[in-house]
């Protein structure tokens, strides 16, 4: 009976888990609330690196849609193992180098780059998007700044699930496929 009372009380949660990682089934950006879209594994040379996870205000398969909304949105990137910051930055700026937004983004890159640090697994980064504000960047929870714009933001999402995507894996459990 007390479970009952307990699932009654908290709701029930639809929260995903991949890889041992759970993530929540909602997350609250720029004071809205956001549903988890879906998440995905993100491997390299048959290491899993980390779990990504979407979210938005309203679920979608349109990677487009996603990138293009000009609404409150999440990604969050749950290590499942470390890697150095030399490593991790040099990738995220590889990725975004490769997008067509990057001859524009260099002093946000150097930004952003400047905030990475080494991670372990269990920590997280959290890259949230609030339309007129920017995409602030949290890492190990510490909230590291705040990129404006929405280029920045176009950029790092399409990393994860634009048209060339870093994992297809990846971006095919973000989008829910």
């Amino acid at each position: 009976m007390n479970l009952i009372a307990t699932l009654l009380f908290c709701g029930w949660a639809e929260a995903a888990t991949l890889a041992g990682v759970t993530l929540p089934d909602q997350a609250t950006v720029g004071g809205q609330s956001l549903v988890l879209n879906g998440i995905g594994l993100r491997e390299k040379y048959f290491f899993d690196i980390y779990v990504g996870g979407l979210y938005l205000k309203t679920k979608t398969t349109n990677a487009n849609d996603a990138i293009q909304q000009e609404a409150p949105k999440r990604i969050v990137m749950h290590f499942v193992r470390s890697l150095d910051k030399a490593t991790l930055s040099a990738t995220l700026a590889d990725s975004i180098n490769n997008s067509p937004q990057s001859s524009a983004l260099q002093s946000e890159l150097v930004t952003f780059k400047g905030w990475i640090e080494d991670v372990s697994s269990g920590d997280e980064i959290t890259l949230d998007y609030v339309p007129g504000t920017g995409t602030t960047v949290t890492i190990k929870g510490n909230q590291k700044g705040v990129i404006q714009g929405s280029t920045f933001m176009t950029a790092i999402w399409s990393i994860f699930i634009g048209p060339s995507p870093a994992s297809t894996d990846l971006k095919n459990g973000m989008l829910g496929l």
